[in-house]
C-alpha cells in the first residue's frame, strides 16, 4: 500500500473533501490535527501545520505545491462535472496526451491528479501514464 502525507490548513474540511468527493474511508480522525484515510491501495495521512511530529518535520510545512497522487477514472468528464457541481477547484483545464488528466485542488491547495487512460481500439492495450 502506498502512503502519502499532505499538510492541510483545515483537517476537518479536508476529511469531508476526500471522504465525500473522492470516496476515501476515514481510518482515524483527530479533529483539527490529524486524519488517516484510505482508498484502495492508497493510504493518505493529513496533518495540520505544527500538529505532531509530521506537522513540524523539515521546519515549517505548509500545503500546496505540485507533488500529487493520481486517481484513475474511466469517466474523467463525469468526475469533473460532479466535482464542479460540488464546488471543487481545479488548476487549469484537461490536458491530453497519452491519456487525459486534470489537477484537482483539495481545500488546502494540495493537488490530486485525476487521470483517464487514452481510449484504444478494441483489443489493444492502453498506455500507462508518464
Amino acid at each position: 500500500m502506498a502512503s502519502i502525507r499532505y499538510i492541510a490548513n483545515d483537517i476537518d474540511q479536508s476529511v469531508d473533501f476526500y471522504r465525500d468527493r473522492l470516496g476515501f474511508e476515514v481510518e482515524k480522525h483527530n479533529p483539527g490535527k490529524f486524519a488517516e484515510m484510505t482508498s484502495e491501495d492508497l493510504h493518505l495521512f493529513l496533518n495540520a501545520p505544527g500538529a505532531g511530529s509530521a506537522g513540524k518535520a523539515g521546519g515549517n510545512p505548509e500545503p500546496g505545491g505540485w507533488n500529487r497522487f493520481m486517481l484513475v477514472t474511466d469517466d474523467l468528464d463525469g468526475m469533473i462535472d460532479k466535482l464542479r457541481e460540488a464546488g471543487a477547484s481545479f488548476r487549469g483545464e484537461v490536458a491530453e496526451g497519452a491519456g487525459r488528466q486534470i489537477l484537482l485542488q483539495d481545500p488546502s491547495g494540495n493537488v490530486v491528479e485525476l487521470f483517464e487512460y487514452a481510449k484504444r481500439p478494441s483489443g489493444t492495450a492502453a498506455e500507462k501514464p508518464a
